[in-house]
């Protein structure tokens, strides 16, 4: 019998499908992995925004991620959306506590714009317990700039000594994302795992339409990562991955759309 690999999402729901839970479980299973979840927050938002967030108790999160870990077991995990201080602890403790390996930590705490989406003492315990148990953390430029220190980012040298300084912190690896980044630097990631220093660069896909590309990327490097991959050879397939979904981005709605994360079904259309 052959075992199905199996992953664990720790996030926030996203009413709207595009990103959060909806999008990673869609891109576990387009990976053909199975997709498990612990949900950390309700909310209530479309292709125009957030409306409302409803955290779930601390305790409820813990013994969702319980219940999956002790009977089906998982090969690898994520955390997006953990809301506030409570719940960044309790997941802390519990991955240390269940052994949990091959996580990615997507530290969702400023959004691509800018907007600061969760409070500084989430931040500070965001740092300080989840980051050192993270086999790879993914922020984008303002969270790079909050985690390194670095006033300002918007060169590719100032990605690549954001790197460095975040991976001081404990992570294993760190993958700063230039979505946000302006001009030709859009879409340029930099890698940096203690010894390799190396920037990721795949085709632009000019679309408005990148609704839970961060959702969708970190997914997909835990996907890769339950499947056997090595750390940086599951985040150059999960940056593929993402820029195709990109092609067959969503239009739907009258806000920003999601990215296809079924992109091999539209394209039979």
């Amino acid at each position: 019998m052959t075992l199905t690999p199996v992953a664990l999402t720790i996030a926030g729901s996203d009413s709207g499908g595009g990103a959060g839970i909806q999008a990673d479980l869609r891109t576990f299973a387009f990976h053909k992995v199975h997709g498990t979840s612990a949900l950390t927050c309700v909310t209530a938002q479309n292709t125009l925004g957030v409306t409302r967030v409803d955290a779930l108790p601390p305790e409820s999160v813990a013994a969702q991620m319980e219940a999956v870990v002790k009977d089906i077991g998982v090969q690898a995990a994520k955390t997006g959306m953990l809301l506030n201080q409570e719940i960044i602890t309790i997941v802390a403790n519990q991955i240390k506590a269940l052994g949990i390996q091959n996580l990615v930590v997507d530290p969702v705490m400023v959004s691509r714009t800018g907007a600061q989406l969760i409070g500084d003492q989430a931040i500070a315990s965001l740092r300080s317990d989840l980051v050192p148990l993270a086999t790879i953390l993914t922020p984008n430029r303002y969270e790079a700039q909050i985690l390194s220190g670095v006033e300002e980012i918007s060169t590719l040298e100032e990605m690549q000594t954001a790197a460095q300084m975040i991976y001081q912190l404990g992570t294993k690896a760190v993958l700063v994302k230039g979505g946000g980044m302006p001009g030709s630097l859009r879409g340029v990631d930099v890698w940096f795992d203690g010894q390799q220093l190396k920037t990721l660069v795949t085709e632009t896909v000019s679309t408005t339409n990148t609704h839970g590309t961060g959702c969708t990327l970190s997914a997909a490097i835990v996907a890769n990562l339950a499947l056997g991959q090595d750390p940086f050879s599951a985040t150059q397939a999960a940056k593929n991955y993402v820029t195709t979904a990109l092609k067959y981005a969503l239009d739907i709605g009258q806000g920003q759309g999601p990215v296809g994360h079924f992109f091999p079904l539209i394209q039979s259309f």
